[in-house]
């Protein structure tokens, strides 16, 4: 078995071994739990490009767990096997651009493609160390039914998912609140995304509540969820560039809080031939803000129609920070102390004159998105959801001759059919598991955006 450390970014917690830290979710000190270092795999690129999806994930998985190598295979055969394509995430080509298809597992969305992976890994520690684990998460959209639909009806778990009262789509809404085993607990905050996820780091701060109540995490803090998405930045930069002859490829990325676009990020210094992340964001620019001149800055959420990206305070931004200050555990702190107490911190730009040569980032509005969308299904028969619209119209900026663009495409439609009427003028996006869902029963409690009524609903219903 690996014996692979991670360390908090705070650098006040002991390292710890994958599983631990995959149960501890949030490191105790605040931090963000990382590696303490990547491994280099260039010398592996040819032999990886001829595997499965199952069977890569096994490679990229087992040098970063500490997992027996036959569990491993069981985990991530009983993770993918739901999926509805056979390759998991395949790749299709539309215009300029390629679209890596994340959304063909239960809940339609990429968040499935780790979810699937972290419960099976939660059912598997617990049943060995006959524990129990009241899982609390915040959800923009696709993060709370992707975490439900992997843990409900399980015995030892229960599940707790926040999501900001109406500023999720109604069938994003459905896909949570209509799944009613006895485990699963839906909460609708009246505040936004960010009030339900300043909400949950708070009480994960708590170390003795957390310790009490056996509290873990689902959102893109816990470090099996960036993991997990390292695969497909693998699985198609491989493939498209076995195809191509192109020597290495472009990722344009529709981004909220900034764990899917970490992933590559780790992808590319692990070695795969990455030559520029395009980091994509709706109105609520923080990011994009970030890349293009140094400064984070917090303002105010602007509802729109690709609502999972509908965030200002990006929870994965951390541990990019900690690579990008050199690993240096107080020149983070100090750094996001300042940005608490401010909402503001500042990163100078380097020689050539760029936050990170690695990434450039833009903007998608309403408008774009919509126009992206229509122009896409018109002139190539390709329907994308908003979210990867945005992804798409800002890739298309940053594009080159020489190298293929990879887009991102994070939802199936269906789960935003009005932005696509909106579109199109047609109600096209349909899918049969979310036409299930419109006359289903639910079931959800409304909350304040308070910390004190979320923690005693917490601990009034756990395990």
């Amino acid at each position: 078995m690996k014996t692979v450390q991670y360390i908090s970014t705070r650098g006040r917690t002991p390292p710890m071994g994958f599983q631990e830290a995959v149960m501890t979710g949030l490191a105790p000190d605040g931090g963000l739990l990382v590696p303490e270092a990547f491994p280099d795999v260039r010398d592996r690129l040819d032999e990886w490009s001829r595997l499965s999806y199952q069977d890569l994930a096994y490679e990229i998985f087992r040098l970063f767990v500490d997992i027996p190598d036959p569990d491993l295979r069981g985990l991530i055969d009983r993770s993918y096997r739901t999926f509805r394509h056979p390759d998991v995430a395949p790749l299709a080509k539309a215009g300029p651009v390629r679209i890596l298809e994340l959304f063909h597992g239960p809940t339609l969305a990429f968040k499935d493609i780790a979810l699937q992976f972290l419960s099976q890994f939660f059912e598997y520690n617990l049943e060995r160390s006959n524990g129990r684990l009241n899982i609390l998460g915040a959800t923009s959209g696709d993060t709370g039914s992707a975490a439900i639909h992997g843990v409900r009806g399980k015995d030892r778990i229960n599940i707790f998912i926040m999501h900001p009262h109406g500023r999720v789509s109604p069938l994003q809404e459905r896909q949570m609140t209509a799944v009613l085993d006895p485990n699963v607990f839906n909460i609708a905050v009246d505040g936004t995304f960010d009030d339900c996820q300043r909400i949950m780091k708070t009480i994960f701060e708590d170390v003795p509540f957390k310790t009490e109540h056996a509290l873990g995490a689902i959102n893109s803090v816990n470090w099996a969820r960036v993991m997990a998405q390292i695969v497909y930045y693998f699985s198609s930069g491989l493939k498209v560039m076995k195809e191509t002859g192109a020597g290495s490829v472009r990722f344009a990325v529709p981004t909220g809080n900034f764990g899917d676009v970490l992933a590559g990020y780790y992808a590319h210094r692990m070695g795969l031939p990455v030559s520029r992340l395009v980091l994509a964001t709706n109105e609520n620019d923080i990011l994009s803000r970030f890349f293009s001149s140094g400064e984070y800055s917090v303002g105010s959420v602007v509802p729109t129609i690709s609502p999972s990206m509908d965030i200002q305070v990006a929870s994965n931004f951390e541990r990019y920070l900690f690579e990008r200050v050199g690993r240096n555990a107080e020149d983070l702190c100090s750094l996001m102390k300042g940005f608490t107490a401010s909402g503001r911190l500042t990163i100078e730009p380097g020689s050539e004159g760029v936050v990170d040569a690695l990434f450039r980032a833009g903007v998608g509005s309403t408008r774009d998105t919509l126009g992206v969308i229509r122009r896409y299904h018109e002139e190539y028969g390709y329907l994308l959801d908003p979210h990867t619209a945005v992804g798409v119209y800002v890739g298309e900026q940053h594009g080159s001759d020489d190298e293929p663009m990879i887009c991102l495409a994070t939802a199936h439609p269906a789960k935003f059919s009005k932005a696509i009427e909106d579109a199109v003028g047609e109600d096209i996006a349909r899918h049969e598991i979310l036409e299930a869902l419109k006359d289903a029963d639910t079931r959800c409690e409304r909350l304040p955006a308070d910390l004190e009524a979320v923690r005693d609903y917490v601990a009034a219903h756990a395990l």
